[in-house]
């Protein structure tokens, strides 16, 4: 049966632009939805993966006045910087553009001209902080104060981190001034609010009947929405963000989650257009939106419900859902130095070691996972290099210096041989099942259950000793070598790429067809190139070198 291609729009949650990549942001977000992505370009069908800087909002304002800088020209250095960290990554980006676009600001308005139009937005007075130091309004994360809910300290206003509840302003709980520290005054200003407490039934309708998002989410979503939702402000009083549309409204902006979400949709249709592509064809995709569950409020509530209000754009099918990354049992924390920045790990370690790693140990839940330098090490070193390296080169040095790079001609298969060649030609279904599941912890699994039967048969057919039997094992091998560069791609697109060269095959291994992980394509008489070493052990020193900058409380 043949399988009819798939549009598919991947998104992953907008990163800051005010400071560097960590660690914490790929686990959750960018390296499961980039291997998502890879995967399904490798089953040919129509993906595309879209990310942007968020570039509005207190978060912005803060870091350019501590700068000394426009909040223009903070966003355009992070934008360029982040960019080319998520490249070095391995993030595979078809676009990555920001919320401050021209696009953006215009599909911003557009939303809330709809909704106002259809009688889903109202003003209201309300008190908000003031701090008389500064001279300035205090939304969002100008205050922190204790979360009202959880009675977590040092919170941000507009939400908590560690319960994931939104707040209203004037919630948080001793309230303090972001900038200076004082004590802030209270102050009258009128304020937009969505009726966010309308679409109720619709939300739950669709939580509901939708089968693809996470039970755990979805279960204390709906709760949330059965304790009643409340109408959410959307505007706020500062100088840096999407204009309000509207007449006398000078010195009021749009909430960056008010606009932050829509750039997923103005960035593709930046995409589209740019191509010369009718983004509306597009609209019946599957759409995955990648997150960490810090946001889940947003992208389970604000964000449906706005297009349901305008009613043009499709909800999401699935929201994956991942929970924070700590270092060796601890929060990240940048002013205690317990922190690692994806530029300081790729200065020291190739990016495909990030990306094992981080996909070994990340399952599809909320669970919080656990960077550890020591699993680190052990993982790359008894599981990439001497297991999946080991099988490789092996396979590799034995053809270059037994058969003079010539992949030899195969006599009559034993039941060892058939029996192999039954395992290569179930890799592609067996991988393939949980990389469509989203579970890529468990498709790595087999990946490496996969490489150490490919290690048993050569084993079992002591090529070294037995140069009958060399030719059928270097010829399944070389094979299932093959194999494994495509079922790895997602994973390890760098070393991979490498390989499909080492193999001197055409073109490249980004390009191929997953379907043929399960066909014998390469033939007696082929010839590789030389091997090289593709993954190299680790030190006990290097591992050493990074725990004492944890130690000394520098920042990599």
């Amino acid at each position: 049966m043949i399988e009819l291609k798939k549009k598919i729009i991947v998104t992953s949650a907008l990163p800051y632009a005010n400071g560097e990549i960590h660690l914490g942001h790929v686990t959750s977000t960018y390296l499961p939805a980039d291997i998502f992505t890879r995967f399904h370009r490798l089953k040919k069908n129509d993906a595309i993966h879209v990310c942007a800087t968020d570039d509005f909002g207190t978060p912005i304002l803060i870091k350019a006045e501590q700068e000394g800088k426009t909040p223009e020209q903070l966003v355009a250095y992070w934008n360029e910087k982040d960019k080319k960290d998520f490249k070095d990554f391995g993030i595979s980006f078809d676009i990555f553009h920001q919320t401050s676009s021209k696009e953006n600001v215009e599909l911003t308005q557009y939303f809330f001209t709809k909704l106002n139009e259809k009688g889903y937005i109202y003003k209201k007075t309300i008190t908000q902080a003031f701090c008389e130091k500064c001279q300035k309004f205090l939304p969002d994360r100008y205050v922190k104060g204790i979360c009202p809910y959880c009675g977590a300290k040092e919170q941000y206003s507009d939400g908590c981190e560690k319960c994931g509840k939104t707040f209203q302003p004037g919630e948080i709980l001793k309230p303090h001034c972001a900038v200076c520290g004082s004590k802030p005054i209270t102050k009258e200003s009128e304020h937009y609010f969505l009726k966010l407490s309308h679409f109720s039934d619709e939300l739950k309708r669709w939580l509901t009947l939708n089968r693809n998002l996470q039970k755990d989410v979805k279960n204390y979503v709906l709760r949330w929405i059965e304790e009643g939702l409340r109408d959410w402000d959307i505007t706020r009083d500062i100088s840096w963000g999407v204009p309000i549309p509207l007449e006398g409204t000078k010195g009021k902006v749009l909430y960056g989650w008010f606009d932050n979400h829509l750039c997923y949709i103005s960035t593709a249709l930046k995409y589209f257009s740019d191509k010369g592509i009718d983004g509306k064809s597009w609209n019946s995709s599957e759409i995955y939106h990648f997150i960490g569950k810090d946001i889940v409020y947003h992208h389970y509530l604000f964000l449906p419900a706005m297009r349901l209000g305008v009613g043009e754009f499709k909800l999401p099918d699935f929201i994956p859902t991942r929970g924070h990354l700590l270092l060796q049992g601890q929060k990240f924390s940048k002013s205690r130095g317990w922190y690692v920045s994806l530029r300081g790990f790729l200065n020291d370690f190739p990016a495909d070691y990030l990306r094992y790693y981080l996909s070994t140990t990340t399952p599809y839940d909320q669970t919080d996972v656990n960077f550890d330098w020591d699993e680190f090490h052990s993982r790359i070193n008894n599981e990439l290099v001497a297991n999946i390296g080991n099988f490789i080169h092996r396979t590799l040095m034995f053809i270059w210096s037994r058969f003079k790079g010539i992949v030899p001609e195969p006599g009559e298969y034993n039941d060892l041989d058939i029996a192999f060649e039954e395992k290569i030609w179930k890799a592609e279904d067996n991988v393939g099942k949980e990389l469509e599941k989203i579970e890529l912890e468990k498709a790595l699994k087999k990946i490496i259950e996969f490489s150490g039967s490919c290690n048993q048969y050569f084993q079992s057919c002591e090529p070294w000793a037995n140069e009958k039997r060399a030719s059928n094992c270097l010829y399944l091998c070389i094979n299932a070598v093959r194999s494994l560069a495509i079922l790895l791609e997602p994973f390890l697109p760098f070393s991979t790429e490498k390989l499909w060269k080492e193999l001197n095959l055409s073109g490249s291994v980004h390009e191929q067809d997953w379907a043929s992980i399960s066909k014998i394509l390469i033939k007696p008489n082929h010839k590789i190139d030389k091997p090289q070493i593709l993954f190299k052990k680790i030190e006990n020193e290097e591992i050493k070198k990074q725990k004492q900058k944890l130690k000394k409380g520098g920042k990599k």
